[in-house]
């Protein structure tokens, strides 16, 4: 059994490299700091392979897909992400394009890649980390909260597409809300609420994916926060987000 986890040299992708581990997985995890993923690796059980890459270029997607693709892989964690904080008109072109390229289009090729592979041998998981984001407009994280849109969406669409074909592939996504993790240093921000342990999301998120849960949400303020933003009007849910934006920015 293995798996291939990216941005697995913090946060959730970390965690849940340590909880497939200790179900018996062997891993391939990749991200930019080689050093992290080494520090990773001496913390796992299991047979670890490190392969270093800038998922945020086209070019390594595919690089990292051809280093993989005869390992006869289990399970593909797309996590690798980041976020740019800011009114729109203010905030910078190639940092949002580059996180474009990583939440997005990288997200994309991998998923697409792996799962021609598990259709040809119809099993497999496919787990893209979306965010709660993806639920509603982000005044103040637009962009951020449009590209983790994208993830769920085609999620869901996917989903749909192999249970009507009848095929034995997972595709899923995972949605938090706040979790402790790198990611507000990254943005700049900091959580108006306080966020989940990123061991916590790993564990829970784990159990759901083997569940076979499309959707994953983590924490029960999440939950109610999902099912009350679907009774609300667009218009509404983008003037709370942005107060609640708004006080991110300590």
């Amino acid at each position: 059994m293995k798996a291939l986890i990216t941005g697995a040299s913090s946060g959730i992708g970390r965690d849940i490299a340590k909880v497939l581990s200790k179900k018996g997985y062997d891993l391939i995890i990749t991200a930019r700091r080689e050093d992290r993923l080494a520090e990773l690796k001496s913390e796992l059980a299991t047979d670890v392979r490190i392969l270093t890459a800038d998922l945020s270029k086209e070019e390594e997607c595919l690089r990292l897909y051809e280093a993989v693709k005869d390992e006869d892989i289990d399970i593909l964690i797309n996590n690798a992400g980041y976020g740019v904080f800011g009114a729109f008109d203010e905030t910078d072109l190639d940092a949002e394009l580059n996180m474009i390229d990583l939440n997005i289009i990288s997200v994309h090729i991998l998923m697409k890649l792996f799962l021609k592979d598990f259709i040809a041998k119809d099993k497999g998981y496919i787990l893209n980390v979306a965010s709660s984001a993806a639920f509603m407009p982000g005044p103040l994280f637009s962009s951020y909260y449009a590209s983790k849109a994208y993830v769920l969406r085609l999620t869901q669409a996917v989903h749909e597409e192999l249970r009507h074909a009848g095929r034995h592939v997972y595709v899923g996504a995972l949605c938090p809300g706040p979790v402790n993790t790198e990611f507000n240093q990254t943005a700049g921000v900091a959580f108006g609420m306080h966020g989940l342990s990123s061991e916590y999301v790993a564990e829970y998120t784990v159990k759901k994916m083997f569940a076979g849960k499309t959707v994953i949400v983590p924490g029960a303020i999440m939950k109610g926060a999902r099912f009350f933003s679907k009774l609300l009007p667009d218009s509404f849910v983008a003037k709370m987000a942005y107060g609640f934006q708004d006080n991110k920015n300590g």
